[in-house]
């Protein structure tokens, strides 16, 4: 199990930078919202993870190849992803009399935990990544039950305790923010958003090959 835990460590290390909507609504919330608003969804985001993991390892590979192969997904998952960035890009500023261009934005921190449990699920590609790397990983186990829940276990523990230095870092440019560089971050992100969505929506609309999910890890092994 020891060599489990050095192999899962560098892994979640590694799947805290991955560029993706996530990566950047951790940031932006982060630096606007605070530490704690980003933990929060933070948890959401993992939270999303575990359920992808367990559903990956227990359900049928036949039954997820199929699932991930479906267009539809894609398009439903790519579609929700454009419209919320589109909101952010439309949202206007609230105004406050202390200083009419200052967010009035209270963190909510059980909204911030649904937000980034639904901006990661919705994303039917988090799902083939996961069954793609357990294909490669799995047969390591050599079915044994607790090997997986101690190598997942620490690469999500890794992955957070990453995330958690990168909110940490992030948090650090809170005070030299102006309402104008807020407003231009938050539209930024939106725009964000909004390609990834419309990529996602694409890649369900192109035509492509019968997935082989392990293609999906191989440009990241260690």
């Amino acid at each position: 199990m020891l060599e489990d835990i050095q192999a899962a460590i560098p892994l979640g290390f590694l799947l805290a930078f991955m560029i993706g909507p996530v990566f950047f609504v951790l940031l932006e919330t982060s630096i606007i919202k605070g530490f704690r608003a980003a933990v929060a969804f933070d948890l959401g985001v993992i939270l999303a993870d575990v359920i992808f993991i367990l559903l990956a390892y227990f359900s049928s590979y036949q039954l997820l190849e199929n699932l991930s192969n479906q267009p539809g997904l894609y398009i439903f998952g790519g579609t929700l992803l454009t419209i919320y960035g589109a909101t952010i890009v439309l949202k206007k500023p609230k105004r406050n009399i202390e200083n009419p261009l200052r967010y009035n934005e209270p963190s909510n921190y059980i909204n911030l935990f649904i937000k980034g449990f639904l901006l990661n699920f919705i994303n039917i590609g988090v799902l083939v990544f996961w069954l793609g790397l357990i294909i490669v990983v799995g047969p390591n186990f050599e079915g044994n039950t607790s090997r997986f829940y101690v190598f997942f276990g620490t690469l999500i523990m890794a992955y957070f305790i990453t995330d958690l230095i990168k909110i940490i870092l992030a948090k650090r440019l809170q005070n030299n923010l102006t309402p104008s560089i807020i407003f231009k971050i938050k539209k930024g992100i939106g725009g964000i958003l909004i390609i990834c969505g419309i990529a996602l929506m694409v890649k369900g609309v192109l035509p492509k090959d019968k997935l082989n999910p392990s293609d999906i890890i191989e440009d990241i092994r260690p």
